[in-house]
């Protein structure tokens, strides 16, 4: 569903992102994890297609996003760690004008924000202007927003930014399900007891490279040994 090859993002002579392969496939959730300014925003902008790189491919279920934009940004739904939202509508407009840019039918665009707005636990304020949101409400109006034209690959760049308990865990959740139904998912965070619950594969990257990929059960497996979690595990690799 997702290929990166040889990804390389040069800003002048900084080298961001240094030859990055990654593959995940239908049903992966991939946890992409690295220190602040390993690469992981640069590498999300390249995936969502707001980079060009300066080397390299990113293929969405065999779609180049450079040369066929369009078709791949319709299989994707993406989540940035700062949502931006049209203050002076209310939620529910912004579902409505977000669903309307993937041109869904109108009965069906109703049907998916009904469910939607159910499913994110957001009924109660949704119809309130987004200039009144925390920052927590305007992220899972963000994640509805990204989940409305059923995408295939769903890129989330730190999702439980200012959500409380309740929340991240009704968001981990839809999340957990979206994989099962055969949803990619490529998640960039720092909060590794998340990554290590619910990530089927861990990536980690340093510096623009990267210095680690394997599935869980690997990270399960170094448990009884030098590391004994993920944490671990990263703070060993990085250091």
């Amino acid at each position: 569903m997702l290929k990166l090859i040889n990804l390389t993002k040069k800003f002048g002579n900084f080298l961001a992102v240094n030859n990055i392969n990654i593959e995940i496939n239908a049903g992966d959730f991939f946890g992409f994890l690295g220190q602040n300014g390993a690469g992981k925003t640069t590498t999300i902008k390249m995936i969502t297609g707001l980079y060009a790189p300066t080397e390299g491919k990113v293929l969405i279920n065999g779609l180049d996003i450079l040369k066929d934009p369009i078709e791949a940004k319709k299989l994707i739904g993406y989540i940035p760690d700062q949502p931006f939202l049209y203050e002076k509508l209310t939620g529910r407009e912004f579902l409505y004008f977000s669903g309307g840019l993937y041109q869904l039918e109108k009965n069906l665009l109703k049907n998916k924000i009904d469910e939607t707005i159910d499913e994110l636990k957001i009924n109660q304020w949704v119809d309130k202007r987004t200039e009144e949101y925390s920052q927590g409400m305007r992220q899972r109006i963000a994640i509805a927003s990204a989940l409305l034209h059923d995408p295939k690959l769903i890129v989330v760049d730190e999702p439980m930014v200012g959500l409380d308990p309740q929340s991240a865990l009704v968001v981990k959740n839809v999340l957990k399900r979206k994989a099962s139904e055969g949803v990619a998912i490529f998640m960039s965070t720092h909060s590794l007891n998340i990554a290590e619950e619910i990530c089927t594969i861990i990536g980690i990257i340093k510096d623009g490279v990267m210095i680690f990929e394997d599935k869980k059960e690997v990270i399960e497996h170094i448990r009884g040994t030098d590391h004994q979690n993920l944490e671990s595990l990263f703070l060993e690799l990085t250091k």
